[in-house]
């Protein structure tokens, strides 16, 4: 079995916990990936913690990355432009390589120029900055991570989970992806984007959380489910649990339920023989149709192709 090498690149300024996620999560998928970190020359890498760090390789192992991931670095340190040593390195990745940013380390790809006219997103609390510095860039601020192959980028900090878990879901289906999270006691799938860990006013007292209607709902996702119902379940008005939704997941509750289906259909197209019409029917699409289309607005591929895929990855 050939394994993906994925090389992180670890740049002065560095956040020593995301640095590590790659390793760890990857690491972790039953030897699929051989995790590599490298420098932009192969000498101690200054932090942003009280400490440095040495890394085994120099800028050369970019050019035989099957993947590489940019780690972040703290903001004091962004700017509009590549210094030459990283432009450098940043040059030995061959064409077609799929390229990760964590946290920050979206501010290196679109200072390169390779984000332009393309969606990412990066920690909310620079976005506007990003913003301002990229306006070629789509940035969306309420994502945990987006996928816009070749480039993936993710939020901050624990997203670097997040889209180190999409990897192996994406390579390997999800059936080892909850396997490494749960190797590596983190939830496999997290609800929802950003907006629910912005600074919000504090709540009125005693207002009452969504999250019981949340796990109430996805253990009846093949019903229809309305607005009505689930509001209902929660004691609220429509309108005080659709504001409250938002405000604790970052989109609507509609929006929310269309992303639980097409994660169940995923699942289930991955790990069992149900035809399509079976599928949707068990998530709540009304048709394979409607299926097909929610799919393919997702990820961009057929439940067939899906399927065909991950039979073949297993």
């Amino acid at each position: 079995m050939r394994r993906e090498r994925v090389v992180v690149l670890a740049l002065d300024g560095v956040y020593p916990f995301e640095l590590g996620i790659p390793s760890r999560i990857l690491g972790a998928a039953d030897g699929r990936y051989e995790v590599l970190t490298c420098s932009v020359d192969g000498r101690l890498v200054r932090t942003n913690a009280d400490f440095g760090v040495t890394v085994e390789h120099g800028p050369e192992a970019l050019a035989a990355a099957d993947t590489v991931v940019i780690a972040p670095v703290a903001p004091d340190r962004l700017t509009a432009e590549v210094p030459g040593d990283v432009l450098a390195a940043l040059a030995l990745i061959r064409p077609g390589t799929r390229i990760v940013s964590i946290c920050t380390g979206a501010f290196v790809l679109a200072a390169a120029g390779l984000l332009d006219g393309r969606r990412a997103t990066t920690h909310w609390q620079v976005a506007d900055r990003f913003r301002r510095m990229f306006p070629r860039v789509d940035v969306d601020p309420d994502v945990l991570f987006v996928d816009d192959h070749p480039f993936l980028t993710s939020a901050g900090a624990a997203s670097g989970v997040d889209i180190c878990l999409h990897l192996v879901r994406k390579d390997h289906g999800s059936l080892l992806a909850n396997s490494v999270a749960r190797r590596c006691v983190v939830p496999p799938f997290r609800d929802g984007g950003q907006a629910q860990y912005i600074e919000q006013p504090v709540p009125e007292q005693g207002a009452a959380s969504t999250a019981a209607t949340r796990a109430w709902a996805l253990e009846r996702l093949g019903e229809p489910l309305t607005l009505a119902e689930l509001s209902g379940h929660a004691r609220m008005s429509q309108r005080t649990f659709a504001r409250r939704f938002h405000d604790e997941v970052g989109i609507s509750p509609g929006r929310w339920l269309i992303q639980q289906r097409v994660a169940r259909a995923r699942h289930l197209l991955e790990s069992s023989d149900l035809t399509v019409d079976q599928i949707a029917g068990r998530v709540g699409f009304a048709t394979g149709a409607s299926l097909r289309q929610h799919l393919n607005a997702a990820i961009g591929v057929s439940p067939q192709a899906y399927r065909r895929t991950f039979q073949a990855a297993r």
